[in-house]
């Protein structure tokens, strides 16, 4: 059993670990008897939300943590990281300046998305699609975007095809996937414009189907994202100079033309 110091008021409570009789403790579980007998993946199942996943529920979660590993060197988490490190930053100021730089606009639209899902769809709906409808509409009318939808790059999105896939191998079209899907469609039609289901969306859908709060969204994504932050910052190390700055050529003055400074002419 855990010992509560004495004579102290306890101010922090943790339910996620601790030590016990001396031993680390992940939920219960004594951390060396998950080492070596449960997956990364299982881990993090384990660690957001209390308890060991089942085998469909592992093999859901990695293939939602690989499809957030990379998706190349243009977006703003790994230019930032790879700009922080060329700056002569350690490795570790690096990564967390490209965690730093995600947010509502760069993967924080799981959170939003899954916030959406679980606050706006009451168990009792039956017709799916026409809720769907009526969410689209609402959010039309307050001149809102959904997030979880569009792509600057792909008219569909391959990560969440793939994933849609796998949600039917294991068993996940359920009722917030069904209505992540209804939504596209609903989108699309009403707008006229390619807006598919991306990534985030269906991870989303996914983790709602799971019973994950959507409070852990972003810190999935984060988890997902990091180890490519790191090899993107690796390589910058070991590939290019310090100090990068911008080609000339490639940006450019535009602000208020040259004047002289008042009493200098």
């Amino acid at each position: 059993m855990s010992k509560e110091p004495q004579g102290k008021e306890l101010n922090w409570k943790t339910r996620v670990g601790g030590q016990v009789d001396g031993k680390p403790v992940v939920r219960g579980y004594p951390l060396d008897d998950l080492v070596g007998r449960v997956s990364f993946a299982e881990a993090i199942f384990l660690i957001l939300k209390g308890e060991l996943p089942s085998e469909r529920e592992k093999k859901m979660m990695e293939a939602m943590l690989v499809a957030c590993i990379d998706n190349g060197i243009g977006p703003p988490s790994v230019v930032a990281a790879r700009t922080v490190f060329s700056g002569g930053n350690p490795l570790n100021a690096a990564v967390g300046a490209g965690v730093l730089t995600l947010g509502d606009s760069h993967g924080g639209a799981i959170e939003q998305c899954a916030r959406i899902y679980q606050e706006n769809f009451p168990a009792d709906v039956v017709d799916i699609r026409a809720h769907a409808k009526a969410v689209v509409e609402e959010f039309d009318k307050k001149k809102k975007r959904l997030p979880g939808y569009g792509h600057k790059l792909y008219k569909r999105d391959p990560r969440t095809l793939r994933l849609l896939e796998l949600a039917k191998e294991y068993g996940y079209m359920g009722r917030f996937v069904e209505f992540a899907v209804a939504v596209q469609d609903e989108l699309e039609a009403k707008s006229g414009k390619n807006l598919p289901l991306n990534v985030d969306g269906m991870i989303a859908a996914v983790i709602s189907e799971m019973g994950l709060s959507w409070k852990n969204g972003k810190g999935l994504f984060i988890i997902g994202r990091i180890p490519g932050l790191v090899a993107h910052v690796v390589e910058e190390w070991e590939r290019e100079k310090p100090f990068r700055r911008l080609e000339e050529g490639t940006y450019a003055y535009d602000g208020t033309p040259v004047r002289p400074v008042p009493g200098t002419r």
